[in-house]
């Protein structure tokens, strides 16, 4: 146990399993990513209820963009808190909870009288976020082989997508049955609160089929519960060198009493490098501006002149794109590394953007029913800014989005795993609230300077990776202290 958790390895030295035991790791780290979906659709419901939210409570920029960003606060503590959680009772334990907090956080925000409940029920849900981002990678990488570690490693980011997807289509379908997300649609209640309700399905699901999988061998080995350990590794992996490898499992515990934060900071003063890495991968992830993209969409299609329909159609369809460019990540992770996918998403991430921002900073200014400035696409630019918006998504989608998360699981040696990976979790929700408290403010000041902002970002997460971003493609958990690890 420790400050930040230590989720450490546990299946680093596990025979390649064979095609029976192969589908039942595939099977094992699919419900197990599901915390993703939850990650996604909590995070992304939000979207479609943005304007409705804003009209009923009757709030400024300011605090509807700390509405939207509250969630992201109780993020960051989930995640600083998880990896301790999980090693004292378990992880499928702490996937519990997560589901349990969804859960309350649906029913919360769907019947929010004013806009600090609503944020109060999104920092509950934020909570199982921050929870479910760290305990998701970490039982993966906990449970699966190397050679397809960084595949099932990149469920996390299938199921986060697959999550938005599924909100947003969930938003455009009731708001479509209302003819509004602000209006009335079943027991006297507005649509955008069934947005909210509808985040109760997916958690009880989650709920139920974490009591489906094996707890970690690691988790198992750590207090003492030999056969069981035993007895998952051998349906993991097969018999073959099972003693073996809990005989590595426990070597790799030795002297593990107790660390902590302090294991993160070198003895003459400052974090490992390692350290500033992940954090670094963690923020570059979200300054970017992605979940800008997922968060405001309709909002941001509207301001441009698309009505709410086709607003909420564009955002189904950015979506679905984020879900085809994941699966092209997945193939390509363990095949051609992930140095060389993080390089070609930062380079198209910088040129998408900075398109957004020539047609958003030259767009025609004209005052909406409020009287404020909002920019209105005309001729070209229109197809333009929606053909980036979209090609930003599939930069990302088959590079920042699935790769940070396998390199956050599997990059950080045995011994600091847990509090590394805690500390990066909770920067990147940090950094994630950040760029969405601040964007309906920049939005009212201007789109083209704050898409001008995330492209500078992108620029710089190309000049990070060049320069300071490690291979780790194909190498086991344990060979992570000698390639990445602390330098004493």
């Amino acid at each position: 146990m420790n400050d930040g958790g230590s989720l450490t390895d546990s299946s680093a030295a596990a025979p390649d399993p064979g095609p029976a035991h192969g589908n039942k790791v595939v099977r094992i780290a699919s419900v197990a990513a599901l915390g993703g979906l939850l990650f996604g659709y909590d995070s992304a419901v939000i979207n479609g209820a943005v304007g409705a939210i804003q009209t009923e409570f009757e709030v400024d920029d300011a605090v509807l963009g700390f509405a939207v960003a509250s969630a992201l606060l109780g993020a960051a503590a989930g995640a600083m808190t998880a990896g301790r959680i999980a090693d004292r009772i378990g992880r499928l334990k702490v996937m519990k909870i997560a589901a349990v907090l969804f859960l309350i956080s649906a029913i919360g925000t769907g019947f929010a009288p004013d806009v600090w409940t609503l944020v109060i029920g999104r920092i509950i849900g934020g909570l199982g976020v921050g929870i479910a981002s760290v305990i998701a990678p970490a039982y993966i990488a906990e449970t699966s082989p190397a050679q397809i570690r960084g595949r099932l490693g990149s469920l996390q980011q299938m199921a986060i997508v697959l999550g938005i997807f599924l909100s947003l289509l969930v938003d455009y379908v009731l708001a479509h049955l209302a003819g509004g997300a602000g209006e009335v649609l079943w027991f006297g209640l507005e649509a955008w609160r069934f947005m909210f309700f509808s985040m109760m399905v997916p958690a009880i699901v989650y709920g139920i089929l974490a009591s489906t999988i094996p707890e970690s061998p690691r988790y198992l080995v750590a207090t003492q519960h030999i056969p069981e350990a035993r007895k998952v590794l051998t349906m993991l992996f097969g018999e073959k060198n099972v003693d073996l490898t809990i005989g590595r499992i426990q070597h790799s515990l030795e002297g593990d009493t107790k660390p902590s934060w302090k294991d993160l900071v070198k003895p003459d003063g400052g974090l490992y490098p390692i350290v500033w890495v992940g954090l670094m991968l963690s923020v570059f992830q979200q300054l970017v501006g992605i979940n800008v993209i997922f968060y405001y969409s309709n909002v941001l299609w509207e301001a441009v002149g698309f009505g709410e329909s086709s607003s909420f159609q564009i955002s189904v369809f950015t979506s679905v794109v984020n879900i085809v460019t994941t699966i092209v990540a997945i193939l390509l992770v363990d095949r051609i590394g992930r140095r060389p996918l993080l390089l070609v998403g930062s380079i198209g991430m910088t040129i998408t953007l900075a398109t957004m921002a020539v047609c958003f900073g030259t767009a025609d200014q004209i005052a909406n029913a409020d009287g404020e400035l909002e920019p209105h696409l005309t001729g070209a630019m229109g197809p333009i800014a929606l053909v980036a918006a979209n090609l930003f998504v599939v930069f990302f989608g088959m590079s920042w989005g699935p790769v940070v998360w396998v390199l956050l699981g599997e990059m950080f040696p045995n011994r600091i795993r847990g509090a590394a990976l805690s500390l990066a979790a909770a920067g990147q929700w940090a950094a994630n609230w950040a760029i969405t408290v601040s964007f309906p403010s920049l939005k009212s000041f201007s789109l083209g300077f704050a898409y001008g902002m995330y492209a500078v970002f992108a620029l710089l997460s190309l000049l990070f990776v060049a320069r300071f971003v490690p291979e780790t493609k194909g190498m086991s958990l344990e060979d992570m202290e000698g390639a990445t690890g602390p330098k004493h």
